[in-house]
């Protein structure tokens, strides 16, 4: 029997929200927010650690998570982007001497993404392999939730603007394992996107 692999959980909400006009993270999702919503469906994998990157807006957000009882990281330079949010997160697994074999990255603002389909993706990691297992959605972009084997910790530590990790799925695309998501992902940038994919859901 194949080893099980010790997989960290990087659940990034640092975003401002900035099209949206308040904080998207606190918007109402089931019987709770999508920020709460997003550290649910994480606590029901089995991984050794998951931690939220918090930045713009965190002084609302933070009391929030913090009802969650998960690990909460402060993003002072989240005006950077997603790559400095991913940077921040990467550094600060790595230097919790816990031996992992990957990250698995998730946006808090994608509540269609449950648990069975993280599970999908972990699953599908072999340890050692190099692997990145990526989700695909419109027009074939690869994208988060995105699983990333620790060979590519030290890249991902080194990102810092507002791509997040698209140019390391573009530099080892012969090691993308893609999974489709395209009923599952849905952008959601202003009020309108919002309340679209609320009434659809509840």
């Amino acid at each position: 029997m194949s080893q099980k692999p010790n997989i960290a959980i990087l659940v990034l909400a640092a975003g401002s929200s900035s099209r949206m006009g308040s904080p998207k993270q606190l918007l109402k999702w089931k019987h709770t927010t999508l920020i709460g919503h997003a550290i649910e469906t994480v606590k029901q994998l089995d991984t050794l650690k998951a931690v939220v990157v918090l930045g713009a807006n965190h002084d609302k957000i933070k009391p929030v998570v913090e009802q969650h009882k998960i690990e909460i990281l402060v993003n002072e330079h989240w005006k950077s982007g997603l790559g400095n949010s991913i940077a921040l997160g990467i550094n600060s697994i790595s230097a919790s001497n816990i031996n992992l074999d990957g990250v698995l990255i998730i946006l808090a603002d994608q509540p269609l993404i449950d648990s069975s389909y993280l599970n999908m993706l972990l699953k599908s990691f072999e340890i050692g392999k190099q692997q990145i297992i990526a989700s695909v959605y419109n027009e074939h972009k690869l994208g988060v939730p995105v699983l990333f084997d620790k060979f590519y910790f030290e890249e991902l530590s080194q990102l810092n603007d507002d791509k997040g990790a698209k140019g390391i799925l573009q530099k080892y695309t012969n090691r993308v394992i893609s999974v489709d998501a395209k009923e599952l992902v849905s952008d959601i940038d202003t009020l309108e996107d919002y309340e679209r994919l609320y009434n659809a859901n509840h």
